[in-house]
Order: C-alpha cells, then sequence, then structure tokens
C-alpha cells in the first residue's frame, strides 16, 4: 500500500472514532421513554436600572424655573436652605397622591396636600418643620403672611407652596398639563379662602 493512502486510511479511522465521542458528548440526555429531552441554558436575569436621582441645577436670579422633566432649577440667589427645599421637592415629583402620605412616614410612595410641603420643608431645619404638619396645623405654623422665599398658603382641606416663585401643589387647579399629586406648576392660581404662612427669615 503507497503511503498517501495509508495515511489517508489512518485519517478515516480517526474520524470515525473521534465523531461519534463529539456527538455523544454534544447529544442531550434521554428521558425516561427513551427519547431526548432538550435543556434549554438557565437564563441570567438582568438586574433593572437604578432609577436616576434628579440633577440638582442651579440657574441665575431669583425665581426657580420648571425644567422640561417636571423638577425646578433652583435660583442661584436663593439662600442655601430654599435651594435644599427645591432639590427635595424634585425627588417627589410625579409620585402618585395618597392620602395621609408622608404624614406616618417622611419617605413614602405617594404623598398628600401638606405631606409634599412637609417633605420640602424638612429638607432644611433653619426652615422651622420639625415633622410633617396636616393643612389645619400649618395655619398656626411658621409667621403670618407671604414669605420673602417661601409661602405656604392653607386652609383646613388643602395646602400647597410658593417657593422662589415657583408653586408646588398636588393639586391640578390652573395647571393646563394636569396631573394629581406632587408637582411643580407651571401657573399660580387664587389663593382667596386660604390663609398665608411663612418661614421666620425667609
Amino acid at each position: 500500500m503507497r503511503p498517501a493512502r495509508v495515511i489517508a486510511t489512518a485519517i478515516s479511522t480517526i474520524s470515525l472514532l473521534v465523531l461519534p465521542a463529539a456527538a455523544a458528548a454534544q447529544a442531550p440526555a434521554p428521558d425516561k421513554s427513551g427519547g431526548a429531552v432538550y435543556q434549554a441554558p438557565t437564563p441570567v436575569p438582568t438586574p433593572p436600572p437604578a432609577p436616576l436621582a434628579p440633577a440638582n441645577i442651579v440657574v441665575p436670579g431669583a425665581v426657580a424655573q420648571l425644567l422640561p422633566d417636571g423638577t425646578a432649577a433652583a435660583p442661584a440667589d436663593a439662600p442655601p436652605q430654599i435651594q435644599q427645599a427645591i432639590f427635595a421637592a424634585n425627588k417627589i415629583q410625579a409620585k402618585p397622591y395618597k392620602y395621609g402620605g408622608g404624614h406616618a412616614k417622611v419617605e413614602d410612595k405617594g404623598y398628600d396636600c401638606s405631606g409634599t410641603v412637609s417633605y420640602a420643608l424638612l429638607a432644611a431645619a433653619e426652615l422651622g418643620l420639625e415633622g410633617p404638619l396636616d393643612s389645619g396645623s400649618f395655619m398656626k405654623w411658621g409667621e403670618s403672611g407671604e414669605g420673602a422665599w417661601i409661602t405656604v398658603y392653607t386652609n383646613p382641606g388643602h395646602a400647597y407652596a410658593v417657593i422662589a416663585g415657583l408653586r408646588l401643589d398636588t393639586s391640578a387647579a390652573g395647571d393646563p398639563d394636569g396631573g394629581k399629586g406632587p408637582r411643580w406648576r407651571p401657573t399660580l392660581r387664587k389663593n382667596r379662602g386660604f390663609k398665608a404662612r411663612h418661614p421666620d427669615g425667609f
């Protein structure tokens, strides 16, 4: 037998021995009935991305500005306590309205009107709020009248705040965009029937 033919025969013999072994390794395991059972690879769960915290944006001037994402930019001329209140309120934007929300616990899944106002004011101790208040209690809080930077408008049934010229309110009254729950509103609203209160010095 010629050398080339010997080599070819040897390669063919090795292939016949190797291929069945490889095929056996790749074959699915048989089930009890003798048929093959396909074993799908176990999927690896992908964790959902963590929600991004709103950026603390500061703009020139003395008036807060409503941003396209619904949060507010704090004015550079405002005291740090006012900026902190704005940045705090940004964290609860678009959360649902929840009766009593923000009272039993400050960090909640939803907020009512006074819970929303309380959340913003609690961001800075100098604003004079030691814990969440309901709208009736806000009628006796702080100083009477409108403040230079923050005014809380309140009555026994509702409370909202105007901070650096921008309204923080769960009510969509006067807001063409609507939406119930904590929101910075693009327009002010009529305050007839409300008492105006403000933190001392602000």
